[in-house]
């Protein structure tokens, strides 16, 4: 039975903010990667187009979000469905990290606005 100890995490950063890797192919897992978000306050993450499914619940904190054009804040209990293809960016305007929890299909990608391909080796 795989078990993903905190101590077992892998914590990457990036744009500002922090990703802690629990679920990935290196710790066990066939088809799922999942991964803790800590967006400090201050923080705007860039505009993205991901190529795979992305479930963001947010687990403490706020964040104001900008999927497809479309901008709304988001709290402590929402929980969005970014789709393949969707253009997606998250800043945290207060004074406080947010706390986020995501899961994606092993081999999500980013493409920034100026066509930079990202591979986060906490989704591969």
């Amino acid at each position: 039975m795989p078990v993903v100890h905190p101590s077992d995490a892998v914590v990457h950063e990036m744009h500002g903010a922090r990703f802690v890797s629990y679920a990935r192919p290196g710790a066990g897992s066939k088809e799922l990667c999942a991964w803790r978000g800590e967006i400090p306050a201050g923080t705007k993450a860039p505009l993205h187009t991901v190529s795979r499914e992305e479930i963001l619940h947010i687990l403490e904190g706020e964040l104001v979000i900008t999927l497809d054009g479309h901008t709304e804040r988001v709290t402590a209990g929402d929980t969005l469905i970014i789709n393949p293809g969707a253009t997606f960016g998250a800043e945290n305007p207060t004074d406080r990290t947010a706390i986020t929890w995501v899961t994606t299909p092993i081999g999500l990608t980013a493409e920034l606005s100026d066509g930079t391909r990202i591979t986060p080796p906490w989704a591969n």
